[in-house]
């Protein structure tokens, strides 16, 4: 799988996406999530989006989205925000070894 056919996942996975889920909680989840709610004093739809930022954010930074995706549709998340691989990044990135006699060598 490629970049294009992971755009073309978040684009159909974003279109099954209403404003509002409606999930079903199992009763550990009900039970840490009422925690939750008693603890911060939020609501429920907030404390969701908010574990779902940090559980993106978890996976970011552990590296384990990347080793999903990687998986997946060979790019990593950089890639994708890149919009190229890493491979095309480096075949239109100028690869000649800087010139040690230009004085700007260290400005590219």
């Amino acid at each position: 799988m490629t970049l294009d056919d992971l755009n073309d996942a978040l684009a159909d996975h974003a279109g099954e996406l209403d404003d509002e889920l409606t999930v079903g909680l199992d009763r550990e989840t009900r039970q840490e999530l009422a925690f939750l709610l008693a603890a911060f004093d939020g609501d429920a739809g907030e404390l969701v989006r908010r574990g779902v930022h940090t559980l993106f954010r978890s996976a970011v930074d552990t590296g384990d989205l990347d080793f999903h995706l990687r998986g997946a549709y060979d790019v990593t998340y950089d890639e994708y925000l890149m919009g190229a691989t890493r491979d095309t990044y480096d075949e239109q990135r100028d690869t000649r070894p800087p010139d040690p006699n230009d004085g700007n060598r260290y400005h590219r």
